[in-house]
């Protein structure tokens, strides 16, 4: 979805969400995308990072659907589980890991959205 008035409203999922790669083999799905909230719906395969980063204005929320995810939030680590989540607020230096042996499926709610708001470290 986006900024732009729909006549009708209709259900996103990672089928009709616009879909990304980053990093290395990383999916993701624009489920929400306006120029005030960000929601996407991301798969991380087994071993992979992100590269540690901060954003200026946005405040961003993880939450773990499946598999696990390793949040390092100014230097320490945060194990999540399924049904999860952990906040990261504006300028805090943070980096996203899967350390398991499985693909952790997670949601990322960003208000304002994160892209563009990125420093990387």
């Amino acid at each position: 979805m986006n900024d732009t008035a729909n006549d009708t409203t209709q259900a996103v999922s990672r089928t009709n969400g616009e879909h990304y790669l980053w990093g290395a083999d990383c999916d993701a799905w624009h489920l929400v995308k306006s120029s005030a909230l960000s929601v996407i719906e991301e798969r991380i395969p087994p071993h992979t990072d992100e590269v540690r980063h901060v954003h200026a204005r946005s405040r961003q929320f993880f939450y773990v659907l499946s598999g696990e995810l390793t949040i390092e939030v100014d230097h320490r680590e945060h194990l999540l589980h399924p049904h999860e989540g952990l906040e990261i607020a504006p300028g805090q230096v943070h980096q996203v890991s899967n350390k398991a042996d499985v693909d952790a499926r997670l949601l990322v709610i960003s208000s304002p959205p994160s892209h563009g708001d990125r420093t990387n470290l």
